[in-house]
């Protein structure tokens, strides 16, 4: 395990070199981005076994979520900085296009289901519109009028936080999208996985991943993407978490929803309230599959008592329990 100062193990696709031997390394690449470079390491990929070229592209991905390490730092500010916005009201707006786009998607679509958080305080903009998450858009990628444009449509303002994705970081349609959230006031967060680029340059939080070229030459949704989704697992976590949605490790702010959920929220009542899987049950029925409800229900409130409770203290269950053992 690496401590949180050190860099990640050396990158397989650079022949475990560090950054001051790239150039030297790939004289011929010196000004392309290192998510497009390709490796000499790779260069007969098609013609190994299966199962050594299957090892190459694991020995990526442990480096790509290594690399996650280095960020933390910023990570952290932008999750401080997030919370404060969210607190006010404001809104979760992922901004991406072809991969990075869709990877936002599958994070903030997660949200409501696991965390209760409101659907209409999730906003997705993606170059192209939603029918891209299935099939490519030409040419969207690269109108930054249409960038600038969603988010004047989405009226983004200074209680939003607005995430922008781009592995190369230089997408225009993404780029313009931050810089006009950033003119508007918001939370502006940057994930790219190379240095200097412009998207990193018009976000008020800027979180670099450096994951290098790619085993595929280009092929982002790989190390790159496997990055960028390790990141916003970590930013919405803590996000939540934060915001009072989860207690003692378990998703409080659930509701349950179908059979499987039912069983999920029987399960944390049980185990907060210590109490038995019937009890558990009736106390979820009678909040009607509210958790955070069903448990101050089952510490002997009614169920009025226990939405009063929770309002009081802003939704946040720890606080609430304590002042029920008072």
């Amino acid at each position: 395990m690496h401590a949180a100062s050190e860099a990640p193990p050396g990158d397989p696709a650079l022949g475990g070199r560090n950054d001051a031997n790239r150039a030297r390394m790939l004289p011929d690449q010196e000004k392309t981005m290192l998510t497009e470079r390709f490796s000499p390491r790779y260069l007969d990929l098609d013609a190994w076994p299966t199962s050594e070229m299957l090892a190459a592209m694991y020995e990526g991905q442990l480096y790509a979520a290594a690399a996650v390490r280095e960020a933390l730092g910023a990570i952290t500010e932008a999750v401080d900085a997030a919370v404060s916005a969210l607190r006010r009201g404001g809104r979760i707006v992922y901004v991406g296009a072809g991969t990075s786009g869709r990877i936002g998607v599958q994070d903030g679509a997660e949200l409501t289901p696991t965390y209760g958080w409101p659907a209409e305080r999730v906003i997705f903009i993606m170059a192209g519109g939603l029918a891209a998450l299935v099939e490519s858009v030409e040419g969207a990628e690269d109108d930054e009028a249409a960038g600038s444009q969603a988010i004047v449509d989405a009226e983004i303002g200074p209680n939003d936080v607005v995430i922008g994705l781009a592995a190369s970081g230089t997408t225009p349609y993404t780029v313009a999208a931050i810089r006009a959230a950033s003119e508007a006031g918001a939370v502006t967060i940057a994930i790219a996985n190379n240095p200097r680029a412009p998207l990193l340059e018009v976000a008020r939080h800027k979180i670099l991943v450096e994951t290098g070229p790619e085993v595929i030459a280009g092929s982002t949704r790989m190390k790159a993407g496997t990055a960028q989704k390790i990141v916003l697992n970590l930013f919405s976590t803590a996000l939540m978490v934060r915001l009072g949605r989860v207690y003692r490790g378990l998703m409080v702010h659930m509701r349950a929803i179908n059979i499987k959920l039912k069983r999920r929220a029987e399960r944390i009542v049980q185990e907060v309230v210590g109490c038995t899987n019937d009890e558990a049950a009736y106390y979820v029925e009678q909040a009607a599959g509210d958790v955070k409800t069903a448990v101050l229900i089952g510490l002997g409130l009614t169920p009025a008592e226990a939405a009063d409770l929770l309002a009081r203290h802003e939704g946040n269950l720890r606080a609430a329990i304590q002042e029920v053992a008072r």
